[in-house]
């Protein structure tokens, strides 16, 4: 039920409806029964965080942004490269469906997007995440990070060295066969 802004008519009727912001807001066009005056209504579909304390809050985008640029402090790392993390990260949770989601896992979605980001950031940041208690705790994870950028450097050299793959690859020795075939 939306009350008239004009005469305070318990009832209105939606006239048009349209999505805003890729889909995140609906803004509705309503005319009131009784006074005849037209009014617009936005709704959004709210994203709940549920924090360890079992209180909810709306998700933001800000607070995405301020826990990833107090990761990167020090770091070389521009804003807007931060306020694109954010909102990849949002876009993730959005994606999921839910109505809320723990905040413990909006935490672990920062985390992929940050490692590719800063990985000193990363470490930072999973640390808190993570619930790193021992040095032993940041090794493992340092050692998963070498292994990770090991593997990139291989497959990109592997990709350097290999035979190209392109349309004439091969058509020479088949040519050479076929002549070979041949007696003059």
């Amino acid at each position: 039920m939306m009350r008239c802004p004009y005469c305070r008519h318990a009832d209105s009727r939606v006239v048009d409806s349209r999505e805003a912001d890729d889909g995140q807001l609906i803004r509705r066009r309503r005319a009131c029964p009784e006074c005849g005056k037209r009014f617009t209504t936005v709704e959004e579909a709210v994203l709940a965080v549920v924090k360890r304390s079992g209180v909810t809050e709306p998700f933001s985008r800000t607070k995405i942004a301020g826990g990833v640029r107090k990761a990167c402090q020090g770091r070389p790392v521009d804003e807007d490269s931060i306020a694109l993390l954010a909102q990849r990260v949002e876009e993730t949770i959005r994606a999921k469906g839910a109505a809320e989601i723990p905040s413990h896992d909006v935490g672990m979605a920062i985390l992929g997007p940050l490692r590719e980001l800063d990985e000193v950031a990363y470490l930072r940041f999973a640390s808190v995440y993570r619930s790193f208690d021992s040095l032993a705790d940041f090794e493992r994870e340092i050692e998963m990070l070498r292994a990770a950028a090991m593997a990139r450097v291989q497959a990109s050299s592997a990709e350097e060295t290999a035979p190209p793959a392109g349309p004439d690859a091969g058509s020479e020795p088949a040519a050479t066969a076929s002549a070979a075939g041949r007696t003059s």
